[in-house]
């Protein structure tokens, strides 16, 4: 793993370091907080070394626009080749379908960290018939959880047990297959057996720096957090959201939610509370295992991504652990607040 994350930087290396740096951005968070601190300017001209660019400036100006070689830009052009849910699983499913024929299976099996996920419309006939195999085999209560391709902060995700339910859905989109403006979803096995703490589930978020993709040059924050749900886990209660849904814009609607904690731990904290129920020898194989899943995600993109050395990019990670301390690939982000009470 070695080959991928770069040197552990001391936080005293690099606090005034390349302090005559110029930054460009519309962004009025910790983005702009770090740049400050490291005594970089801000500028509002072209003469910036660093640019934390919106999505729109990245598609609409960035191929119009020559750079100097000292300008760096905070997204790849085509990111969403990973952070779009839909593309992320497809490109899971290529690589490995592609080391399954080139005889790698052991490298294959190693992509077992992503649920089972259909793409909605398109592969319903598909998924429709996974989901009776399922009910055949006597999973009748086997959950499926509903995620729009376009939205993000938990915005129209639900989970359902029963086809009717899904038929439901696709009569109030009134999809069919002329419409183009039908919204686009992933619908996936829903992990029934999350690890829980204090009874409740949690998701961990972390974070991952991408300066190349050739060579694949990664640094890894280890100071994420883990988002704990406001209500007690019942997989019973499958149309809870405060149940099983983490993302705190839906968790701060809740009753009784605690602005100042915001149901979070930093992930120090995790490791340490799991190192007293599982000991340190499982919860370093836990966390090395969550390392090379986000490594193996921007391996299946290595030769899709379009390389620049202009550009960089910071991925949020969402993972969750089951029971077994297995982790699981939620999805893979490039756009977050970054404030500091998200």
């Amino acid at each position: 793993m070695s080959e991928y994350f770069r040197k552990y930087i001391k936080k005293e290396h690099y606090a005034n370091h390349y302090s005559n740096l110029k930054f460009k951005t519309s962004f009025r968070n910790c983005i702009l907080e770090a740049f400050k601190r490291r005594l970089w300017k801000e500028t509002d001209g072209d003469d910036w070394d660093i640019m934390w660019a919106e999505k729109e400036w990245i598609h609409e100006v960035m191929d119009h626009t020559h750079l100097q070689s000292n300008q760096k830009i905070n997204h790849f052009r085509n990111h969403y080749e990973l952070t779009r849910k839909d593309l992320m699983i497809k490109n899971l499913k290529r690589f490995k379908k592609n080391l399954e024929r080139e005889g790698k299976q052991d490298d294959a099996n190693n992509y077992n960290f992503f649920p089972l996920t259909f793409h909605l419309p398109s592969e319903y006939p598909i998924f429709f018939e996974e989901f009776k195999r399922q009910c055949s085999n006597g999973e009748t209560k086997t959950a499926w959880i509903m995620k729009p391709i376009g939205k993000s902060q938990g915005k129209g995700i639900f989970i359902f047990n029963k086809i009717q339910q899904i038929s439901q859905w696709k009569n109030t989109l009134r999809y069919n297959q002329d419409n183009p403006q039908a919204e686009a979803y992933i619908v996936q096995k829903y992990i029934a057996d999350p690890l829980l703490i204090g009874g409740k589930k949690f998701d961990m978020r972390i974070y991952l720096l991408c300066t190349s993709y050739q060579p694949l040059t990664l640094y890894l924050y280890r100071t994420g957090f883990a988002r704990f749900t406001h209500h007690r886990y019942d997989n019973e209660d499958i149309t809870n959201t405060y149940v099983h849904l983490t993302n705190v814009a839906i968790q701060k609607t809740s009753d009784n939610y605690d602005e100042k904690l915001g149901g979070k731990w930093n992930l120090q904290t995790l490791k340490l509370y799991l190192m007293t129920k599982y000991g340190q020898e499982k919860v370093a194989e836990t966390f090395y295992n969550i390392q090379m899943l986000m490594v193996r995600s921007l391996q299946a993109v290595q030769k899709i991504i379009i390389n620049d050395k202009h550009c960089f990019e910071l991925y949020g990670f969402d993972i969750l652990l089951d029971a077994q301390l297995k982790p699981w690939l939620l999805e893979v982000n490039a756009y977050f607040q970054l404030i500091i009470k998200t």
